[in-house]
């Protein structure tokens, strides 16, 4: 919680990514429809608390509109409630981080992935 609370837009998720790594973190699943996580090390998972109200999801995914908003928020141009907001509006319903590969991948509600990123160093 307390690495999560230094970051205020996607400019500071690389730091963040790194934090979390040091503690132990392998991989962790974020739900787009109320923020919640389930972070996973060590062969144990922690599930944290809804961080916002219920968001819709869209049943349809728009992937082009979401990387538009998600460049945007790697920028530092948008909050993360903002993020969220239009991650639920183009159809993301969780994304999936594996901090050994730095990875991150967004998926909609069908499961399909939208989109696959290399996290910066």
């Amino acid at each position: 919680m307390q690495a999560h609370a230094h970051v205020k837009s996607g400019a500071d998720f690389p730091a963040y990514i790194n934090a979390i790594q040091k503690l132990g973190v392998e991989s962790y699943e974020t739900y787009v429809h109320d923020g919640h996580a389930n972070y996973n090390g060590q062969g144990q998972t922690l599930t944290g608390q809804a961080k916002y109200t219920t968001l819709a999801i869209a049943e349809h995914s728009d992937g082009d509109s979401f990387v538009t908003y998600l460049k945007a928020h790697q920028q530092g141009k948008s909050d993360y409630p903002t993020f969220c907001k239009q991650a639920a509006l183009t159809g993301i319903e969780k994304w999936v981080v594996n901090t050994n590969k730095r990875t991150c991948a967004y998926f909609d509600k069908q499961g399909n992935e939208i989109l696959l990123e290399n996290i910066p160093e």
